[in-house]
């Protein structure tokens, strides 16, 4: 005789529904319907003052065409690529040595790694600025006081570049430590022991059994870090305002000049529209590089 499938009563099912109600209805409000919004406006010649008009796939032949856009397209790659290898490596570096939480100093050290994440990107960038500027910037100051020669760290194309990704690692590297920390202490001891016992060295547990158990730990910091990479603006428009030239100029710089200052909604959607393609692109390879979820046991 069969056994009837019990139902789930209402704390079981209707009342973990209820309590995911409000932030499913946020989702849709402000990233469903504005995500349909956007590819509508993609296909369409539309600005503030104008009546929209349809133009069908007309915006998105135009971006094969345009030269900045694909300046942008390339210098987001290169910096996302840049930022999240670099944040990754720097993140688990301090994740492996604050990990214990037995010393009152260690707890001290998170918390200073960890403030720049709390600040206001615009407020990082400004003041990195009064740092790395040409003629008022504290470390060519220092430098010339040396006798030394100035840097262009935020005038010359290729020093920008690794300005703002050096800066974007040294504010975002504190925040993914917290994640790699709890990932690190998720790991039982005993493997660890069991390693030391065998005669691993500390280079081979690392390897064997480290990385292995932080896999999913890691996914979830590269996929975040690329989603944050990809939508980068504060920082890098308090630095060098996109300069110079295009060095430092983003898709979602182009979008909000094109948007704005150009009167071209429907244009910048249809860049938008690429930038949330291409983040898909990269989270989905990352899920298909990362394999199943390692077990602890």
């Amino acid at each position: 005789m069969k056994s009837k499938r019990q139902k789930g009563n209402f704390h079981q099912i209707l009342a973990p529904l209820l309590f995911l109600l409000p932030n499913m209805f946020i989702f849709l409000v402000f990233i469903i319907v504005p995500a349909f919004q956007g590819l509508r406006m993609s296909l369409m010649d539309w600005g503030v003052f104008t009546d929209p008009v349809f133009i069908g796939f007309r915006n998105f032949a135009e971006l094969l065409q345009d030269s900045v856009f694909w300046v942008t397209f390339v210098n987001t790659i290169v910096f996302s690529v840049s930022v999240v290898g670099l944040m990754v490596v720097s993140s688990l570096i301090l994740a492996l040595l604050l990990k214990r939480n037995t010393l009152t100093g260690e707890r001290v050290f998170r918390a200073v790694f960890y403030i720049p994440s709390l600040l206001s990107m615009i407020a990082v960038g400004i003041a990195w600025r009064f740092i790395l500027g040409d003629e008022m910037g504290v470390m060519n100051y220092l430098m010339r006081s040396m006798g030394g020669p100035g840097v262009p760290w935020l005038t010359s194309g290729r020093l920008a570049m690794m300005s703002v990704i050096f800066v974007s690692v040294w504010a975002g590297s504190g925040y993914y430590m917290v994640i790699f920390i709890s990932g690190l202490q998720a790991i039982p001891t005993e493997l660890y022991e069991a390693a030391r016992i065998d005669g691993s060295s500390s280079w081979n547990t690392f390897w064997l059994i480290t990385i292995p158990l932080l896999k999913s730990t890691l996914l979830v910091v590269v996929v975040l870090g690329t989603i944050a990479s990809f939508k980068a603006y504060e920082l890098i428009f308090a630095m060098t305002k996109g300069g110079p030239g295009y060095a430092t100029k983003f898709i979602v710089q182009q979008v909000y000049q094109v948007a704005f200052m150009e009167d071209r909604m429907g244009y910048a959607s249809a860049m938008s529209i690429i930038l949330m393609l291409l983040i898909g692109f990269f989270t989905a390879l990352q899920f298909a590089f990362s394999g199943k979820d390692q077990s602890y046991e």
